[in-house]
């Protein structure tokens, strides 16, 4: 499975966060640290761990 992050790197550190729920932002001292923190914020966001979460998605309007 995939997911879209979006992801730069700020003051020596990268800063993301996952696309389908993009008020959640984490970071890393390396790339790869940055997606393994990606992945644990997924797991935790989508298996309910964190109540209210707020999602982002497209819908088709033509």
């Amino acid at each position: 499975m995939n997911v879209r992050i979006v992801y730069w790197e700020s003051d020596g550190y990268w800063v993301g966060y996952l696309e389908e729920f993009p008020d959640y932002w984490t970071q890393g001292e390396s790339f790869e640290e940055l997606q393994e923190h990606l992945k644990d914020l997924y797991w935790d966001l989508a298996g309910g761990a964190i109540p209210g979460v707020r999602r982002s998605t497209e819908i088709e309007v033509g």
